[in-house]
């Protein structure tokens, strides 16, 4: 798909999916971080903190109706994939549906085992994982799994970018990959943090 269908795509998803993002969000709350989907300007700034223009493999964990996912197969190599894993099957019905790119895997399951789901795929570490879960509706523990899988899996030197309403995240996370580089997105409904990790690189080289 060339630049020009999809951002034709994006724009049709963006205003035909809000009732569907809405209908979701009633259904299941804390599994929905918005009532409406991402705006242009937070999608902008989602994919300037992930920087993907050399990137082989993107994850993406609940990309709900799909404004954020084209966004991201927008600024995609023409070879690379991109992974999404949601736990709606509304959500994932709809990517399936609406989105028509051989680089897309859309994958219905839980963030948490990200491991597993990129086995079953045969893929490897991830350039960027892209999280739009609310980590603030979560149970801890499962937060922590989430963190912890993404941190297990991403490569070195890999980003793990979040975008929330609330800053759980940034609590979450802190312990397992450091402080973040954050900045807040006001054109969005609501306005929303944007907070970026870079995995650190292993020294696994021992002295003599």
């Amino acid at each position: 798909m060339d630049n020009k269908s999809l951002a034709s795509s994006r724009t049709r998803a963006r205003e035909t999916n809000w009732q569907a993002f809405f209908a979701g969000f009633l259904r299941n709350p804390q599994e929905v971080g918005s009532v409406i989907p991402s705006s242009r300007f937070l999608e902008q700034r989602i994919l300037d903190a992930a920087d993907l223009t050399e990137a082989r493999l993107v994850v993406e964990l609940g990309p709900g109706t799909g404004g954020t996912t084209q966004a991201i197969l927008s600024s995609l190599p023409g070879d690379a994939k991109l992974l999404t894993i949601d736990m709606s099957n509304e959500f994932i019905d709809l990517l399936n549906e609406n989105i028509s790119d051989s680089r897309l895997i859309n994958h219905l399951g839980s963030a948490a085992d990200l491991s597993r789901i990129l086995k079953e795929y045969n893929l490897s570490a991830p350039d960027a994982v892209i999280s739009g879960i609310p980590f603030s509706t979560m149970p801890k523990e499962v937060g922590a799994n989430v963190v912890k899988a993404v941190r297990e899996e991403l490569r070195e030197k890999g980003r793990f970018v979040a975008y929330q309403f609330r800053g759980e995240v940034a609590t979450i996370t802190r312990p397992f990959m450091g402080e973040p580089v954050s900045s807040t997105e006001w054109r969005n409904v609501p306005p929303m943090r944007v907070y970026c990790w870079k995995k650190a690189v292993t020294n696994s080289q021992t002295s003599n």
